[in-house]
């Protein structure tokens, strides 16, 4: 990674090397039950401020609810440069993923004091031209983050058939997974957002393949107790941090959500542990 990335990238990675990324850019994506929990942005993302976590991923549209908030002491912005309709529950007969900017396609992040961009690099049944999309996207973003030095975040998704369950579903093959982290990395990201496999054991796989810092994406709402027993396993193979959207943002107390992510993130703190300090203050909740 180059020095001038760095720069950019010690807001959102703390002391222990490590970050935790609340995601919140599900709006752009056009899909109506994305939008549960996220209906008030400010309010949302006063919660989050408050709990303090390293980063907050955004769109261009709605980080200003972050980054006009007076002082310095708030998460990292991390923003969304892509948009496009894989997300919905139908296959569309034309799919796509483009640039929000396709002209100054980093214009936004500058302006807003950004510390990282994110982009799709996807995988879909019987749908190369949006993967070939997907992969000029970032060819376009590559330049222009070298260009400025802002840090690149690659989010390669692997997803299965909407037949199957009837909407976005990621498939945890490593066998899928594996090649398209490592095509990220080659393309030239900076940090990976990739998905979970299956099996957290193999993940030590992944994180080979990536050769830069690798954030595990969290995924659909699940059992708390669950999702950290999962995060803390895929942490003990490697990965250096985490991204979760309505784990947190759709739970009655963020707070609490995000103090026990960070105790496993930062503390190496085990699910117990983790599951502990969220019972410490989540009454009610």
């Amino acid at each position: 990674m180059r020095d001038s990335h760095k720069v950019r990238l010690n807001r959102m990675f703390n002391e222990s090397g490590k970050c935790l990324d609340v995601a919140i850019d599900h709006g752009v994506f056009n899909e109506y039950s994305f939008l549960d929990g996220l209906e008030d942005v400010e309010r949302v993302v006063g919660q989050l401020v408050a709990a303090g976590p390293d980063a907050i991923q955004m769109n261009y549209g709605q980080c200003d609810a972050l980054q006009t908030i007076p002082g310095k002491h708030k998460p990292a912005l991390v923003l969304r440069t892509d948009v496009g309709n894989p997300y919905n529950p139908q296959t569309h007969r034309v799919m796509f993923n483009i640039l929000q900017n396709a002209e100054e396609p980093i214009l936004e992040a500058l302006r807003m004091d950004a510390a990282c961009v994110v982009v799709n690099l996807l995988r879909l049944p019987d749908e190369p031209e949006l993967h070939r999309q997907t992969v000029a996207n970032i060819s376009r973003l590559r330049g222009a983050c070298d260009q400025y030095g802002m840090p690149l975040m690659i989010e390669p998704l692997v997803m299965q058939a909407n037949s199957n369950k009837g909407g976005y579903q990621v498939d945890g093959d490593k066998t899928k997974i594996v090649p398209l982290v490592r095509q990220a990395r080659e393309l030239g990201a900076d940090l990976i957002k990739a998905d979970p496999t299956d099996h957290p054991e193999d993940y030590h796989e992944v994180i080979a393949a990536a050769r830069c810092p690798v954030l595990v994406r969290g995924g659909g709402k699940a059992n708390l107790r669950e999702v950290l027993e999962r995060s803390y396993a895929f942490l003990q193979q490697g990965a250096m941090g985490l991204v979760y959207g309505r784990n947190i943002y759709q739970h009655p107390n963020p707070s609490r959500v995000v103090q026990a992510f960070m105790a496993l993130i930062h503390q190496n703190a085990t699910p117990d542990e983790a599951w502990a300090l969220y019972e410490s203050g989540a009454e009610g909740a």
